[in-house]
């Protein structure tokens, strides 16, 4: 075409800018654009588009972390380290936790109490098959040593005159003593007082455990106290069932022969 007929070009269209929509109560900074090419099911009235906010949270890191509000209704809260965690779920690990390593705890006890138990029974037996006093004694010190893995075991006995073979003099009111009042059946622990009823061969002792016993008629006080070496070994917070009961083996073990 020649310039006689004026020149004319073709003019694109005006471009459409395109329609904010803003999310309901987000900052000013929370904005999605919608264009016509976007299908009616990624915005509708009154609903995110949950690709634009995961856009917005992966453009604004800080968004979060910055309102301690939000993170709180959505339970969330910010660990060291700019670390975003799931608080609840954090407690509930960690309590579960707690519960496991509790359970892991009842359980080695009732371990050892079980152990503990049968070693009882078995020492229950060893003694009744004693046959007289001083044998009597030699299988309290051998069951405290090979059973119980402990220093000694002894039994002692308030007389005025020489004791069975084997067994501890006491003089009259000692077994109180020892024992811390006359009230007393049990004591464990550190007790240096009661060190002295342990001989040299059985090395030293760091703790001890006693048991009040009345033997005969008429009645003789008496102990059954088993050393350790083990500063933990007795402590006055066990309980002292199995060692009483063992006492309790003996007084009847020993009342089978008459006191010479």
């Amino acid at each position: 075409m020649d310039g006689s007929q004026g020149e004319f070009a073709f003019e694109s269209p005006p471009t459409r800018q395109p329609e904010p929509v803003r999310l309901p109560d987000a900052p000013e900074a929370l904005t999605v654009a919608r264009s016509d090419a976007a299908p009616a099911s990624a915005v509708s009235e009154g609903a995110l588009d949950p690709s634009a906010v995961r856009r917005f949270l992966a453009d604004n890191p800080d968004f979060l972390k910055a309102d301690a509000g939000l993170l709180s209704e959505l339970g969330l809260s910010v660990a060291a380290g700019n670390v975003v965690e799931f608080a609840p779920m954090a407690r509930v690990h960690a309590a579960h936790q707690r519960e496991a390593e509790q359970r892991q705890i009842l359980e080695e006890t009732a371990r050892a109490n079980f152990a503990a138990q049968a070693q009882t029974h078995g020492a229950v037996v060893d003694l009744l098959d004693a046959r007289n006093h001083s044998d009597l004694a030699r299988r309290v010190d051998d069951l405290a040593r090979l059973r119980f893995g402990l220093a000694a075991g002894v039994i002692a006995l308030e007389c005025e005159n020489l004791p069975p073979a084997g067994w501890r003099p006491l003089v009259e009111g000692q077994v109180d003593l020892l024992l811390d009042g006359p009230r007393r059946m049990v004591r464990m622990g550190l007790l240096p007082t009661a060190f002295g009823l342990f001989d040299e061969a059985a090395g030293p002792i760091a703790s001890v455990a006693m048991v009040r016993m009345a033997l005969w008629e008429p009645s003789r006080q008496g102990l059954l106290a088993f050393g350790s070496a083990d500063p933990d070994g007795f402590t006055p917070e066990m309980g002292s069932e199995l060692i009483a009961f063992l006492a309790r083996v003996v007084e009847r073990t020993a009342e089978r022969w008459p006191l010479l």
